[in-house]
């Protein structure tokens, strides 16, 4: 299924320094940024935390946690967010003075999502005086009820939307709580808990804590912060391109803990290199697959050590995983093409707007992969469903950015009461549950809700353009310039190009991936551009040109940089 090629307007880019590469102003301008001041990624210019809502509460939890010597015991997710959100609180509140600290992880297997009142119940065997949430905890209502029957206080870190009733916690840190004033929405959980150990610094830098001692640098949790707000793929805003981009420059200058060292090392990775596309890409996955297949304690454990060999250790047992991870991922990818094909022949319609799939088989750690890569191919919201081992199901969805997934299950919700054990999430993520008896009334219940959405239009998918590239600008020198010029993610793409180019040659490599050889306009000059996840089944013989959609890359091999060309898709034309 071709998606279209879009181009996006141009926009003005007078405000933009003039030494800058004339492509890369333009990729700038088309993303709103309009003057040397909005490329100004420096730690001043990170928003204050005076605007988070509830954040003075949770000092003073934490004032006089610190001051009592009391027990804290922080609440993991299990996924990269919640994996480096608990790094930085372990690291950040040591820093800050804590002694009596400790760290819980759910076992999706066993726990389920957030501060459930099964966690709290295992927690409870650590005698906590506060618990802290980090990346969870908002749709906890359950978990802090049993929380504070136990005795417990509990502080709420976390950036996920919330329901009609909020948690009764001590405190809670959430910029997406309503009436919130903290401009930016996008933040992380990992970003949410650096943003409350600043608070906390600055309270205890007030109270005259730091007196005769050097201050705790909090700028060295940056690399952690990088990594988990890339992973959870929220929207680079200024903001968070302030983070990324503070965390990369001290991964790239190696000033990064041992366990992203490490992770780099197995993955044949330079951290002097490393874009934030890595971070998602190499680190990212890594971690998400102890979550994933086992504990997260592992990815924790990798991230808190400060040991260069354990952390090696560790890190060969996280790519141990991802590597098992992938291979259960690749077999569920074939069943549920199996099972779509089979779908569009036994069905006289269309596939359905919003797309449920399931098999008694799958493993509930890797379906929001899949859900992820099937909604890629068919470009529509997807939500893949495995057993939870106890006569239900976990469903995991991925949207597009036309269908706010949450809100949608909290419309069904409101609509089928009943029908939804559990859910939560954001717009382009969301998780749920539900018994399985009731799967084929969700379905039915999901595709009419996403319709009143999407158009027949949407359907098709679409790839948003910089524009086509002249013959001289297809060089390593502009592909440097690009790579460079700002941490590129969601809501801030990488440039990404359209043309045509002649096809001198083409080969599947690693069974899966698009390998060719194009010649660059008139002059003659040739390049290589590799196209993952793509073959050239079904094309018609002795096809001589072919469209591309694709970014510029730079190839590192024996030392030699060569420039190659991403392809993000390849249609062949004649």
């Amino acid at each position: 299924m071709w998606k279209t090629i879009v181009r996006r307007p141009p926009r003005p880019d007078h405000g933009l320094p003039h030494e800058l590469h004339p492509v890369l102003r333009r990729v700038l301008a088309t993303r709103g940024i309009g003057s040397a001041a909005d490329l100004d990624l420096s730690l001043e210019r990170l928003l204050g935390y005076d605007c988070l809502s509830g954040i003075t509460g949770g000092v003073d939890l934490l004032v006089c946690a610190l001051k009592a010597r009391q027990r804290i015991l922080i609440v993991a997710d299990f996924d990269a967010d919640g994996a480096t959100a608990c790094a930085v609180a372990v690291r950040g509140l040591r820093l800050l003075g804590a002694s009596n600290l400790g760290y819980i992880v759910p076992d999706r297997f066993r726990h389920g999502y957030g501060l459930s009142p099964e966690i709290v119940d295992a927690a409870k065997a650590r005698e906590p005086d506060l618990l802290i949430t980090v990346d969870n905890g908002i749709s906890s209502l359950e978990g802090v009820e049993r929380a504070k029957r136990y005795g417990m206080r509990v502080l709420i870190t976390d950036h996920h939307l919330p329901g009609a009733e909020l948690p009764q916690a001590d405190a809670i840190v959430n910029p997406n709580l309503p009436g919130d004033g903290f401009p930016s929405k996008h933040l992380a959980g990992v970003g949410v808990m650096f943003y409350m150990l600043a608070a906390l610094r600055a309270r205890l830098r007030e109270s005259g804590s730091f007196h005769g001692v050097q201050e705790p640098n909090l700028a060295g949790l940056l690399d952690l912060v990088a990594v988990g707000t890339v992973s959870d793929v929220v929207p680079l805003d200024k903001n968070n391109r302030v983070l990324v981009a503070q965390g990369l420059s001290r991964i790239r200058a190696r000033r990064c803990c041992a366990g992203i060292k490490a992770i780099c090392r197995v993955a044949g990775a330079d951290p002097g290199r490393l874009t934030a596309q890595d971070l998602a890409y190499v680190l990212g996955p890594r971690l998400n697959a102890a979550g994933r297949l086992t504990d997260m304690s592992l990815g924790i454990e990798c991230l808190l050590t400060d040991d260069d060999e354990r952390a090696g250790t560790l890190a060969a047992r996280l790519q141990g995983l991802n590597d098992e991870r992938r291979a259960i991922e690749s077999r569920m990818h074939a069943q549920a093409t199996e099972s779509l094909h089979g779908l569009r022949l036994s069905s006289s319609t269309e596939l359905p707007y919003g797309l449920c799939l399931y098999d008694p088989d799958w493993h509930q750690g890797v379906v929001g992969i899949l859900a992820s890569r099937i909604k890629d191919r068919l470009h529509r919201p997807v939500i893949a469903f495995a057993p939870d081992g106890e006569n239900g199901l976990k469903g995991s969805g991925r949207s597009v950015p036309q269908v706010h997934i949450r809100d949608v299950l909290a419309r069904m919700d409101a609509r089928h009461k009943g029908l939804i054990r559990r859910f939560g999430g954001h717009a382009m993520a969301a998780g749920l549950s539900l018994a399985r008896e009731h799967l084929e009334r969700f379905c039915a219940a999901f595709d009419e809700a996403v319709k009143e959405h999407l158009e027949p239009a949407d359907l098709q998918g679409v790839i948003e353009s910089d524009g086509e590239l002249s013959e001289a600008e297809i060089s390593l020198a502009l592909a440097e310039a690009l790579r460079s010029a700002a941490p590129w993610g969601q809501g801030f793409p990488a440039p990404l190009f359209d043309g045509r180019f002649e096809l001198l040659e083409r080969r599947v490599v690693g069974q899966k991936h698009l390998k060719m050889t194009l010649r660059v306009g008139t002059q003659g000059r040739v390049v290589d551009a590799i196209a993952f996840h793509t073959l050239d089944e079904g094309w018609p013989s002795g096809v001589r040109t072919v469209e591309l959609g694709y970014q510029l890359d730079v190839n590192e091999y024996a030392g030699e940089r060569r420039l190659q060309l991403l392809v993000e898709q390849v249609r062949p034309l004649s």
